[in-house]
């Protein structure tokens, strides 16, 4: 039977086989633990697709709103269409431009004749040859919705006609002739209507510019808004993970020295590793963003300014806004250009309202003229010889008559006659003119002219739909007014919860660096655990992204302030002249 010495002599060297054995094991499990975590150093990708990061344009917002307002092509094609508007009106206006139609021809004809008095002569034809020269000048009254017309011609005919007693004769004419609308037209028509109409659709497209660059000003600004906040995001992610990695050299040594094991490694790595994913996000974050900004203030994808790095310098708006609500709702219903808009809308159907209540009116017109001839030519006489009486006859009288003792009757067989035109006919071309123009041989005119229809139902709908679409558009403006309230007010509510989400933010990202720097001092000392050192790192990330966040939601609250209220421009001093043809 065994003592218990000599039982301990033979435990001791299992115990010690045993121990041995776990201490083997320990040691090399923390060598494959060591190994399994070895950190591999892989670099950050500095360069972004289609970017030169090297090449760097810092940018003022200033100087993106400038360069958005000259290369923008949504201002662009806005300006275009001012332009067509103010083309439109002038194409409306040129109604009113008198036209010109001047006609110069030769005529030669041969006239068949079998009339005895015709003047063909033996040939039975006689040919006339017309020099002719004509002028009209047509066109509309801008003032009372009268027409008129000047017509003038003039000729000069020579001819083989035997009859004629002057030849060459230069005949001409002048007349005037004007209508005038005593109701339908009088006091507005068809083209005061479209003059009008232009106008407002100039007034309008002036609008729609400022609208568009009001658009265009808030998105360059969110959009350099979010690219500040993306660079700077970066630059936080990028810090969190170099403090990544000195934390894990840090715990290397700790582990080196046995004071911390070495499957604690393992977190910090995994806390690296998840922080790296961020950086990648970010810098997706910030071409997104880039881009964002680029399309907006660069002319088209040519431009060399795309293979830059834009580099925002202006520091974040903190600046709020000194306006009470009842102001900025008031400012907002003032400036807005889609209340402006719909204004415009309505003065356009009020237009049309007063020209279909006078197509409803039956159509009156004084109808006017006067026309002025004159002539002259070189006179021609023309000699002419008839027979009186039958020679026969003639002696069978004096026969008869002498054995009554009377005398006999002496009348020659024929006559001869002379014609030629009246004195007064016969001059050249200006004493042509000058019986024109003294009125020697005046027509005048004067009537009514009377159009009524049956019906006029056409007119009739059209007022009528007219009146429905003005007051479709005062439905419209009300429910604008509603939305652009309610607009303000949510600016104005994120405008304080931005600034108090900052003050909150700044006042969060203190404290956690204040715990993390304390965590870290109580690691070093090993009065704290590694779980609670990355806990804090990461809350200390977090709280930095709040506070970039919440300044730039700032700052992004501001400018859509600006943009609620209608003064985007003029805060950032930028001024739309009106187009002078809208008068």
């Amino acid at each position: 039977m065994l003592t218990k010495k000599s039982k301990a002599v033979l435990i001791a060297p299992l115990l010690f086989t045993i121990f041995t054995s776990i201490l083997y094991c320990q040691e090399k499990s923390n060598e494959e633990v060591k190994d399994s975590i070895k950190l591999k150093v892989r670099p950050f990708p500095n360069e972004r697709v289609g970017v030169n990061v090297i090449s760097q344009l810092q940018l003022t917002l200033e100087d993106a709103i400038k360069m958005a307002l000259q290369n923008n092509n949504s201002i662009d094609s806005s300006k275009i269409n001012v332009r067509i508007a103010e083309l439109n009106l002038q194409l409306a206006r040129s109604a009113y431009v008198p036209k010109i139609l001047a006609e110069n021809y030769f005529e030669s004809r041969t006239v068949p004749s079998a009339s005895a008095i015709g003047g063909a002569g033996a040939s039975g034809k006689f040919r006339q040859s017309d020099l002719n020269a004509s002028m009209v000048i047509d066109g509309f009254s801008p003032f009372a919705g009268g027409s008129y017309q000047l017509n003038f011609s003039t000729a000069r005919t020579t001819t083989t006609n035997q009859n004629a007693l002057l030849n060459p004769q230069f005949p001409s004419s002048l007349s005037f002739t004007y209508n005038q609308p005593l109701l339908n037209g009088l006091r507005f028509d068809s083209k005061r209507r479209n003059i009008e109409i232009a106008k407002k659709n100039l007034s309008l497209t002036d609008t729609q510019f400022r609208q568009t660059v009001i658009d265009i000003i808030s998105q360059v600004e969110q959009s350099y808004w979010e690219l500040a906040f993306a660079l700077k995001n970066l630059q936080t992610q990028i810090e969190a993970v170099k403090q990544a990695q000195t934390q894990l050299e840090s715990n290397e040594r700790l582990v080196a020295k046995g004071i911390l094991a070495p499957i604690q490694l393992v977190e910090t790595r995994n806390q690296l590793t998840t922080i790296e994913q961020n950086v990648y996000l970010a810098q997706e974050s910030v071409t997104r963003a880039e881009n964002n900004l680029k399309t907006l203030i660069l002319k088209d994808r040519k431009s060399d300014i795309w293979f830059y790095s834009l580099i925002p310098i202006s520091p974040i708006e903190v600046n709020l806004p000194q306006v009470s609500l009842e102001e900025a709702i008031n400012l907002a219903l003032k400036n807005r250009p889609e209340l402006q808009q719909i204004q415009i809308d309505k003065e356009i159907r009020e237009i049309d309202e007063r020209f279909y209540k006078e197509q409803m009116k039956p159509q009156v017109d004084l109808v006017t003229s006067y026309a002025a001839n004159g002539i002259a030519g070189t006179a021609r006489e023309i000699v002419r010889t008839t027979g009186t009486i039958n020679p026969e006859l003639l002696n069978r009288v004096n026969q008869l008559s002498a054995l009554q003792n009377l005398p006999p009757l002496n009348i020659p067989p024929t006559t001869t006659s002379i014609l030629r035109p009246p004195d007064v006919l016969a001059g050249n071309y200006p004493s042509s003119l000058t019986d024109l123009f003294t009125s020697r041989y005046p027509t005048y005119r004067i009537g009514l002219r009377l159009s009524i229809p049956f019906t006029n139902s056409a007119a009739a709908a059209e007022l009528g739909r007219t009146l429905a679409e003005k007051q479709k558009l005062e439905n419209q403006k009300l429910q604008t007014e509603q939305i652009i309230e309610s607009e303000v007010r949510n600016a104005f509510q994120a405008l304080r919860s931005a600034e108090a989400r900052l003050k909150a933010a700044t006042s969060s990202r203190l404290t956690a660096e204040g715990l993390y720097e304390s965590e870290k001092r109580q690691f070093n000392a090993g009065l704290t655990t590694l779980y609670m050192l990355l806990q804090r790192q990461n809350d200390l990330l977090q709280a930095k992204n709040r506070e970039l966040q919440a300044q730039t939601d700032l700052s992004k609250a501001i400018a859509n302030f600006y943009r609620t209220i209608g003064t985007t421009l003029e805060q950032r001093g930028v001024t739309i002249s009106s187009s002078s043809n809208s008068k």
